[in-house]
């Protein structure tokens, strides 16, 4: 079901267990050869796949495409909520479903910059509601849902990168899937690393510290098929996440 097309007497009629997925990306720069919106156009592909193979089991809000992209400002184009502005928007997201009944929240994923502050509000929110048992508040990142957040290589055979990069060949073979036309070129891009940002140290840093022209990893290993096969793999290990959600018995940990 899709929140935006109901009535709110449908809304408050539906079974309450029923998970409440929250989309949420970003609107940032993407190297010279993808658009701003490349993280919500990415996402939304993957929430509708998702929401083509659960249907009426799973509540699909719209997509909230503001995120926290304050490490992306000094690239024109990039907008961004403050990360506290941008937790506490998440948090009373969260809440409104809470105050209407629902029980079975998750955030799903598909911008970097959001994993901390959508981690963080629902840490918050769930300690600001631990008198009540019934909560199940999760953040899933689409690309990280397998586990490690590297495709095996037998799924994806092709793929020159073995992580998520920044507008790199994961995000291109997507968009070339997806919106072929608002690619450009991308073929003559040279690498650029991922670098070791003082492992396993956590090291605070802005993107312009580590690429000159906006993008991370090899864009010019991109390819339409390489984006399908990610698109299915992806939307395919969220299904099988909010399979969990949607079986969970209400009480155990592991779900």
């Amino acid at each position: 079901m899709h929140l935006h097309e109901m009535t709110w007497p449908r809304v408050g009629a539906m079974d309450r267990r029923t998970p409440v997925v929250i989309p949420i990306a970003a609107l940032e720069q993407h190297g010279p050869h993808l658009p701003v919106f490349t993280d919500s156009m990415l996402a939304g592909e993957v929430a509708r796949r998702v929401h083509t193979a659960l249907g009426d089991r799973i509540l699909m809000a719209p997509m909230m495409w503001l995120g926290n992209s304050e490490h992306h400002l000094d690239f024109p184009g990039t907008m961004s909520a403050a990360p506290r502005t941008y937790l506490d928007l998440l948090k009373e997201m969260a809440r409104n479903f809470l105050k209407h009944g629902f029980r079975r929240i998750v955030f799903l994923n598909g911008h970097g910059g959001n994993m901390v502050p959508a981690q963080q509000a629902l840490f918050e929110l769930r300690q600001e509601t631990r008198d009540d048992p019934t909560p199940l508040l999760l953040h899933a990142t689409y690309w990280a849902v397998g586990g490690s957040g590297k495709p095996m290589p037998e799924l994806v055979p092709e793929l020159v990168q073995t992580e998520m990069g920044h507008a790199c060949e994961w995000e291109t073979s997507m968009m070339l899937s997806l919106h072929r036309h608002l690619v450009g070129e991308y073929q003559s891009l040279p690498p650029v690393p991922f670098g070791r940002p003082f492992l396993p140290a956590n090291r605070a840093w802005i993107t312009r510290e580590r690429t000159t022209p906006g993008y991370i990893g090899t864009p010019s290993a991109a390819s339409a098929l390489k984006g399908e096969q990610l698109f299915a793999l992806f939307s395919s290990q969220v299904v099988s996440l909010l399979e969990r959600v949607i079986g969970w018995d209400g009480v155990s940990w592991d779900g």
